[in-house]
């Protein structure tokens, strides 16, 4: 039997001083960083009639957004033992060490500070959202190359020829040895049971495809609501799709039937509201880009 890769890395990049700066951090920063480069491109292209100055303030208030969103809904709908932490422990909100990020969250986060980004100078908010979407994936895939590094939220056991040992998931690894002698086997035999590689699947969907159709899409100008409709659809069918293979939140296992994950219940609305924008976008104008 031929020995998978084992996802071993140190999740600490390097030092400064007494500080640990971890490989999980420095994904956030590039894909924050990535995103504001090319923004700043985009909007010297004048696909978004506002000064410098204001986009960099976009991009901090998504910042914001995206880290208070991602980090309440987490608490609210992944958190062990329920939302319960409201009124008996408060303070576990701020305990980010402990981990703990949603998508979901983070995105309504994004929308709440573009709305009222948009509100403030002026533009229809589905425009501020049909510029912001194509700058988001790089972030998604940096932040699942992050999760793959840290050795977390890995995929179900396979036989895939690319399929990998997560030490993280020796616990689990022994509970389904217990009942599956296969799997024992592996156990016994490789000192791991080889899983899907789930969090580089969501890399190259949600990052590197959402990345390339998005941006090739949005090179010209399109239709209000198109790019955003594109982004909510792809995402939530890649999401959706992904569970499939990726264990779920142990604090939560399968919501229903035995597959359904609360990943999946959440990217359901997003699927829908992709549909409904695509198709408002057939009638919607066009941003025609400012001439500098």
């Amino acid at each position: 039997m031929t020995q998978p890769f084992t996802v071993h890395f140190d999740p600490v990049a390097f030092h400064i001083g007494p500080v640990q700066v971890h490989w999980y951090g420095l994904m956030y920063l590039l894909g924050f960083l990535g995103a504001g480069l090319l923004g700043e491109r985009r909007r010297k292209q004048g696909r978004l009639p506002v000064s410098r100055d204001a986009l960099s303030d976009l991009a901090f208030y998504a910042m914001l957004g995206i880290i208070v969103g991602g980090r309440v809904w987490y608490m609210l709908f992944y958190y062990a033992g329920g939302p319960q932490w409201i009124w008996t422990d408060p303070l576990a909100l701020f305990k980010v060490w402990d981990g703990g990020m949603s998508f979901h969250g983070g995105l309504i986060g994004v929308l709440v500070a573009a709305w009222w980004w948009s509100r403030r100078h002026r533009l229809h908010f589905f425009d501020t959202m049909d510029f912001v979407a194509p700058l988001v994936p790089l972030g998604l895939g940096l932040g699942r190359l992050g999760n793959f590094i840290n050795g977390e939220l890995w995929g179900k056991p396979s036989d895939a020829s690319w399929a990998m040992i997560f030490p993280n998931a020796k616990m689990e690894d022994v509970q389904l040895a217990h009942d599956q002698p296969a799997l024992a086997q592996q156990l016994a035999q490789l000192g791991g049971i080889p899983r899907h590689p789930s969090q580089l699947y969501e890399m190259a969907l949600e990052g590197l495809v959402m990345f390339a159709v998005l941006w090739l899409v949005s090179m010209k100008p399109r239709p209000r609501y198109l790019v955003s409709g594109l982004f909510a659809l792809m995402y939530g069918c890649f999401r959706f799709a992904i569970e499939f293979v990726r264990v779920p939140d142990p604090q939560l296992g399968y919501l229903a039937w035995g597959w359904l994950t609360m990943g999946q219940v959440q990217s359901l609305p997003l699927i829908v509201i992709g549909v409904v924008l695509v198709a408002m976008s057939r009638r919607a104008p066009t941003l025609v880009p400012a001439v500098h």
